[in-house]
């Protein structure tokens, strides 16, 4: 299993609008092909910021670069237009090494 990683880093004051338009965003990713499931995190409020660290599980590396090559572009476009700078995002792929305990 692949997991994919986005921290985003957005102002205090979009805190609300923000966490709406983030869960739906995150329903359409899980619903892509290879999409396992995805949780949304929190990160304490740091100097007038939230962060949000949202993890995507995916079956495999073929899976994350059908969306990296598909599906990506138009998602990423979609969270610029209505929020524009007030936001960064970091990415970052892992690969599931090893799974200790159950879930």
């Amino acid at each position: 299993m692949i997991l994919y990683e986005v921290r985003i880093t957005i102002d205090q004051s979009l805190t609300d609008e923000y966490r709406v338009w983030l869960d739906a965003h995150m329903h359409e990713i899980v619903a892509l092909p290879g999409f396992e499931f995805a949780e949304m995190l929190r990160e304490p409020a740091d100097a007038g910021r939230a962060v949000f660290v949202c993890h995507y599980w995916l079956e495999g590396r073929d899976a994350l670069e059908h969306y990296l090559r598909e599906h990506a572009p138009r998602l990423r476009a979609d969270g610029i237009a209505r929020f524009g700078d007030r936001f960064s995002a970091e990415r970052r792929v892992l690969e599931l090494e090893r799974r200790i305990g159950g879930r």
